[in-house]
């Protein structure tokens, strides 16, 4: 499962769609007012259910009760590199907003920090290549889904 707080970009979010029909997720969870391109996001806007709420820290509260690990991928001074995480099979990834990443409150929430390592500038990915880096690495754990 993915969860997205607003997106500024609705072609990120449309790119974000597409990648969670690639991998097999059922479920996207988004904040804001989405508008999702049916050219970009293609054949998954039939597959994926999108979900739109108010706020993401309720939602991931009651999934985090339902047993699910909540996963947050953004960098801090404790994030855990992707290369050496082991994605909890009940994993509900959250991304972060591309200019203000992932809300403190959000943080408080998160069970682990994931944080693609970058070796140039500038410092961080797009949010919706880094979401596609994170969700084909869950999906290299877990083949079967």
């Amino acid at each position: 499962m993915l969860a997205c707080p607003p997106l500024r970009s609705n072609v990120n979010l449309s790119r974000i769609v597409r990648t969670a029909g690639c991998c097999g997720l059922r479920r996207l969870i988004v904040c804001g007012n989405p508008r999702i391109d049916p050219k970009i996001a293609r054949d998954s806007l039939e597959q994926v259910e999108i979900e739109v709420r108010r706020s993401l820290v309720p939602v991931l509260k009651r999934l985090k009760a339902e047993r699910f690990q909540i996963v947050g991928l953004e960098q801090t001074s404790n994030s855990v590199s992707l290369y050496n995480f082991e994605f909890p099979k009940r994993t509900v990834l959250v991304v972060g907003n591309e200019r203000e990443g992932l809300s403190e409150g959000i943080l408080n929430v998160l069970d682990y920090v994931v944080e693609i390592p970058v070796f140039g500038q500038p410092n961080s990915y797009n949010v919706a290549s880094a979401t596609a880096m994170a969700l084909y690495e869950y999906c290299r754990q877990y083949p079967a889904g």
